[in-house]
């Protein structure tokens, strides 16, 4: 069991090429298999967490490897959507070239402050995960932008400024920040550690 949490996040991993290679290989009748796949990726990232709680292996290594896994896991389903819907993509560049640049200053605010890349996992942030993945139900599925991109795209833009607050409020670097009001908490020194939420 313990060797589990380790298991879902390499099964998130391997997901990330297999969507691309599907869907450039695969075109039109891979979109199936490529929702499925993206629903079994979030089912792990739910559980692994959950399962690392339970035996008591939750660490900064497995919380690191996990944020990164996401990332890896989550940009593999945007370029796999950008292949087979290139024009709708195309059409949305503006927005989503945004949301590149605040992920990017997450990394580079954490990075410059704490030598470290950001690890928060956020409740705006898992959030923000559930609505990319309507999204991509959408993108994939219906080959349709919608109302659950908007969503995405202004959820995303929160999420990335609550989380660059969190970096800029904490004294030291952490993992598992809610929000940046816990990371005020924090700072203030009227919470000693971080609430853990799900995942």
């Amino acid at each position: 069991m313990k060797k589990l949490p380790y298991i879902f996040i390499a099964i998130r991993f391997f997901i990330a090429p297999t969507v691309l290679l599907l869907s450039y290989l695969k075109g039109e009748e891979s979109r199936s298999l490529i929702l499925v796949l993206m629903y079994i990726g979030l089912l792990t990232d739910i559980f692994d967490g959950i399962v690392a709680r339970k035996t008591g292996v939750s660490s900064e290594k497995l919380r690191r490897l996990d944020s990164q896994t996401d990332l890896i896991f989550w940009f593999s389903l945007g370029f796999s959507s950008y292949i087979l819907n290139p024009e709708l993509i195309k059409n949305e560049w503006a927005s989503i070239l945004l949301i590149f640049i605040m992920e990017a200053l997450c990394y580079i605010v954490s990075i410059w402050k704490f030598g470290k890349e950001t690890c928060t996992h956020a409740f705006l942030a898992k959030m923000w995960g559930l609505s990319l993945l309507i999204a991509f139900t959408y993108l994939i599925g219906f080959q349709e932008i919608g109302w659950a991109f908007y969503v995405t795209i202004g959820l995303g833009l929160i999420s990335h400024v609550d989380v660059i607050l969190i970096i800029l409020l904490l004294p030291k670097w952490e993992y598992d920040v809610p929000s940046s009001y816990h990371a005020w908490e924090i700072r203030s020194g009227k919470r000693r550690k971080k609430t853990i939420f799900f995942n």
